[in-house]
């Protein structure tokens, strides 16, 4: 990331308020010639996936942190017309609107950007944003990227109209902000509670402020957007006193405004509730930083002052602390290789540890699906579970870099929401707590059951398995009444119906593995047979899977190519989907002939002319090579799937197509959303040399790898090192493979021998070798080639 790295390193020219903390607190680590800090590999890697299709957020993070302090480029535009916006930052904008402490890292549809403020100096406090093409029009502020700073869990920025220079930090629940402001100039902050991603007129149902008598100034919001009655509540407590403040209410025909109380419409009262609420809080001259400590509760306002102390500390503590956290994280899995490479791998590594995102109180109280307050006991609850995206590789490399018990915070997080669901179901895409039925699948079942499989303990499996079962039988969620009778999802009766039936089956078969591996005969007995159901929606005749209706026939016209919201396909078409049958990629290639039609047809996928096709009005569409799109995930297991039909060098070509293709380390680095952090563990899996394409198969597929030499130091205490002899850009093929110093033939590895430690090695060749791996005994697991 050249550009940003010398605009990072630009910052330490700014006095050391503004030194980056890795400067600040390791002035001895690593100087480079200049005499100059060198910066960990990581530094900056919040920014990238900022412009172009990412979709992430720059600001400060813990990992898996419950705060997303970040600031927003802009919140003015209306839901779909924000798509662009659905971090809040865009890296091609010129102006910051403010400072909000909510975010989500690289979703495709958004919401929150809670609780926005923005530092003002001076006499004039403007309380609208203003227009960012009219400099001075309201507070928001040009600012430049020659004077920003970002690096996971700091973010630190000047802001050019007011001089005032802002620097952000988090911590698992609490954010910290502080400003210098110009000296001779009075200090404020602007609040404003209308600011939203995705807003809409009417969004904000309800809202409110108050100062309480100790000066922490607390509040909450209610919302219909994405996640419907959406509570939210908040506690700010600034390091200098207020010498003022102003609480006004912007909503405009107001039918009926109730009884006048204290104040009698002066905007200095103590509190105030409304739908439309800014506040202006006023701090005087100051000689030294404002600091702004901040947390939020789903709970109630006591809740967010009880997380707002559980972590004491001033900015610097709260920063070194997040900054150790995320060296550590980062730290432990070393890597060598080529310069753009390294980068990229830990801007990938760092965004797979935002979300699931820590959302109990410090007292373990959270709200639930069904609105009410309930207790995590014995475990952390957390949310942002982006699953149709998540469950591919985000989850399973987790598995990898998570110790057991967040892991089992994961699992138990899932199985209370499904405990305390109005419809008693798992999530489907849940956030704060709240279900958005977004996408579809019950794809929080092979979460849960390749954790079970791989050995996690923490959480009840028979409760886990209840919750799994429930979900999937649950007749009136997206068709599944007609599934469970027909064997598919009938088109004339549900949307999307070729990708229900394909991704039910599948899911159907991780809960087959669980209740094998239980001893629950019966369920899986149930379970494997409907893991069989993506046959009854497969066209042998035409090799596409398609949508079928209730009377048995194929929907017509088909085009393999269409996408269009609602139609067969989920976020994609026949081209993408047809090959979704990970837990068995055999019996599928089965109906396409042989091992070398399956081959045609792959390469059909990637090398197809779209020079005639506009996809323009599909979000989501992007990073497209052929029919093949790595901007959305039902295309990521695809490259691997040429190892199935016994040529692994193809999957080694066309691995090297797409990370050269769809990834580096700058801002513009990712060629579609990065959804809550698959598309970065897509990365570093494939970087590493393997990849979870069936998570419940307890195999990783092997690809090749793009690191010189890496190590993953396992949460067990266990090392796995992977090493690629003669890596190069000629040299992009796999010539052999050992394990351990023994030549392994095949053409996966198992989870345990990865956890076991050990080293993996390849040995990298310019020509393919077209005999590794190939044999049928060689290849991963089917289920209707696999050995009982």
């Amino acid at each position: 990331m050249n550009a940003p790295l010398r605009t990072g390193l630009a910052a330490l020219a700014l006095s050391l308020t503004f030194a980056p903390a890795w400067a600040q607190t390791s002035p001895d680590a690593g100087s480079a010639s200049q005499g100059e800090p060198v910066p960990p590999p990581w530094f900056e890697a919040p920014l990238v996936g900022t412009g172009g299709e990412g979709h992430t957020f720059p600001g400060a993070v813990a990992p898996f942190g419950m705060i997303q302090l970040s600031p927003d480029t802009d919140t003015g535009c209306k839901i779909r017309e924000c798509y662009a916006h659905a971090a809040g930052y865009r890296y091609e904008d010129p102006t910051i609107q403010g400072f909000s402490l909510t975010h989500f890292s690289g979703a495709g549809h958004s919401d929150l950007g809670d609780f926005l403020m923005m530092p003002v100096a001076g006499d004039t406090v403007p309380l609208e944003p203003g227009d960012p093409k009219q400099p001075g029009s309201g507070y928001r502020s040009r600012f430049s990227h020659s004077r920003e700073m970002a690096r996971p869990g700091l973010y630190s920025v000047v802001l050019d109209d007011s001089g005032i220079g802002a620097r952000l930090t988090a911590g698992t629940r609490v954010g910290v902000q502080q400003y210098v402001f110009p000296k001779g100039k009075a200090a404020h902050l602007v609040l404003d509670l209308r600011s939203s991603l995705y807003n809409y007129p009417g969004k904000t149902l309800w809202s409110s402020i108050r100062i309480r008598a100790d000066g922490t100034i607390t509040g909450s919001r209610e919302t219909r957007g994405w996640a419907p009655a959406r509570k939210l509540f908040f506690a700010i407590r600034p390091s200098a006193p207020l010498t003022g403040h102003a609480f006004l209410n912007k909503e405009e025909k107001v039918e009926y405004k109730g009884f006048q109380g204290p104040s009698r419409g002066a905007d200095d009262a103590a509190q105030l509730a409304g739908r439309a609420l800014v506040a202006q809080l006023d701090f005087g001259m100051l000689d030294q930083p404002l600091e702004v400590k901040v947390a939020i509760s789903s709970v109630d306002e006591d809740g967010a002052i009880a997380n707002l102390e559980s972590e004491p500390g001033d900015f610097r503590e709260i920063s070194n602390k997040t900054t150790a956290d995320w060296d550590k994280a980062l730290g432990a899995i070393p890597v060598q290789g080529s310069p753009a490479m390294v980068k990229t791998f830990y801007a990938a590594l760092y965004h797979t540890m935002i979300a699931p995102s820590v959302f109990s109180d410090a007292d373990g109280r959270w709200r639930g699906p069904d609105d009410q307050v309930h207790a995590a006991k014995g475990f952390t609850f957390h949310s942002t579970f982006s699953l149709w995206d998540t469950f591919r590789a985000e989850h399973p490399l987790l598995l990898l870099t998570q110790g057991e018990q967040k892991n089992a915070d994961f699992v138990n997080s899932l199985i209370a929401s499904q405990q305390v669901s109005p419809f008693g179901i798992l999530p489907v895409w849940q956030f704060h707590g709240r279900e958005t039925w977004t996408m579809i699948g019950y794809h929080a079942v092979p979460v849960i059951a390749d954790a079970y499989l791989k050995g996690i303990k923490g959480f009840d499996p028979n409760a886990a398995l209840d919750a799994m079962v429930k979900s999937a039988t649950y007749g009136p969620y997206g068709g599944l009444d007609q599934y469970m009778k027909l064997g598919y999802v009938p088109i004339d009766k549900e949307p999307e119906a070729a990708s229900k039936t394909v991704e039910y089956a599948y899911d159907d078969w991780t809960i087959a593995r669980m209740a094998s591996a239980m001893g629950k005969a019966d369920i899986a007995a149930t379970f494997e047979k409907r893991a069989g159901n993506w046959r009854n929606s497969f066209d042998a005749k035409t090799g596409f899977l398609r949508a079928r209706k209730s009377d048995g026939s194929y929907r017509i016209p088909f085009d393999p190519t269409a996408i269009n919201y609602g139609s067969d396909y989920t976020e994609g078409n026949a081209w993408q989907y047809s090959w979704f049958v990970p837990q068995d990629q055999a019996g599928m290639f089965k109906l396409l002939g042989n091992d070398a039609a399956v081959v045609k047809k792959l390469d059909a996928m990637f090398d197809f002319d779209n020079s005639k096709i506009d996809y323009s009005h599909a979000e989501d569409i992007a990073g497209l090579i052929g029919q093949y799109i790595h901007g959305n995930e039902p295309s990521h297991h695809v490259a691997y799937l040429y190892s199935y039909a016994g040529q692994p060098w193809r999957t080694q070509e066309r691995l090297k197509q797409i990370v050269e293709s769809q990834y580096k380390p700058t801002p513009d680095g990712l060629s579609g959303n990065d959804d809550l952090g698959q598309m970065s563990a897509w990365l570093v899996f494939t970087a590493l040399g393997f990849y979870p394409v069936a998570p419940g198969s307890n195999q990783y597929v092997i690809g090749r790898p793009f690191l010189d030499r890496a190590a993953l130091n396992l949460p067990n205490g266990k090392r796995f090192t992977v090493v690629a002899e003669g890596l190069s850009d000629a040299n992009k093929y796999v010539g052999k493979v050992t394990l351990n110093g023994k030549p392994l033939a095949r053409g996966y590895l198992t989870h345990g021998e990865i956890v076991a430690g050990g080293e993996l090695k390849f040995t990298m060749s310019a020509t393919p070798n077209k005999s590794w791996a190939t044999g049928k005994a060689a290849r991963p697991y089917s289920m209707s080639t696999a050995t009982r």
